[in-house]
């Protein structure tokens, strides 16, 4: 069944409106007739729905019945991902917004090789990666869509990270903290996870992270990419605390 989003606007009693270029995909790609049935979700409680009516740039629908959405993962993963080039970074969204992470930060660090120069091509970006995630999530069955937050500087990224708990910094440097003596003690359900770009961090800016309560931690003897490295990171942290691969 296909899922789609929509803001709690677009809910009136027991019909729903389905806007913009959803409707369109509806009729012209997934060419979806009145009478199918398909299930949208808003605000994490989703609604099966039967088409009624496609009017003009509008798709209308009638819940049939709801209920609140059981496929997100309690642990609340907000992964600051040093920005990689080319499509490395629309895979790194798509991958990680169908495990179930919840919030993205692209960052510029000192080795990020991608240098965003003006706010049209940043706006162009943000748009292109909030567009992957809300298909990554309809495809996934989430019921929320990931949110790909506006791009940072390392510094607002510290800023951020202060007075936080449980930020984990993956260093290729750090030779003998494991994932498993972090996740050990971590406390609450949210972690920020922070990962370097192509090059990795530099030390200085390892140091400022553990400043503001970042702890080092090794993902192994190989070297992972940085878009590896965030989806590997991602999946230990969701099966080891989280949900993933446990049927409830």
């Amino acid at each position: 069944m296909h899922r789609f989003f929509v803001d709690k606007e677009q809910i009136q009693g027991d019909t729903i409106e389905i806007v913009g270029k959803d409707t369109n995909h509806i009729k012209d790609v997934l060419r979806l007739k009145k009478d199918d049935i398909i299930e949208i979700s808003s605000g994490g409680r989703v609604y099966i729905c039967k088409i009624i009516k496609f009017d003009n740039k509008k798709v209308i629908t009638k819940i049939i019945k709801s209920f609140q959405g059981k496929h997100e993962s309690p642990i609340h993963i907000a992964l600051y991902q040093g920005i990689a080039k080319g499509d490395k970074m629309d895979y790194l969204i798509q991958k990680v917004t169908e495990i179930g992470v919840k919030e993205i930060y692209p960052i510029i660090t000192n080795r990020t090789i991608v240098k965003i120069k003006n706010k049209k091509k940043e706006q162009s970006k943000l748009d292109r990666w909030r567009a992957i995630a809300e298909e990554a999530a309809k495809q996934s069955k989430r019921d929320f869509i990931p949110k790909v937050q506006n791009i940072m500087s390392f510094k607002e990224m510290l800023d951020k990270l202060e007075g936080e708990k449980n930020i984990i910094v993956p260093y290729e440097m750090e030779k003998s903290i494991s994932f498993k003596d972090i996740l050990n003690n971590i406390e609450g359900e949210k972690i920020n996870l922070i990962i370097g770009p192509e090059g990795g961090f530099e030390r200085e800016e390892i140091q400022l992270l553990k400043s503001v309560g970042g702890q080092s931690i090794t993902l192994g003897s190989r070297i992972l990419r940085t878009e590896t490295a965030g989806l590997v990171a991602s999946t230990i942290i969701l099966y080891e605390l989280g949900d993933l691969g446990v049927m409830k």
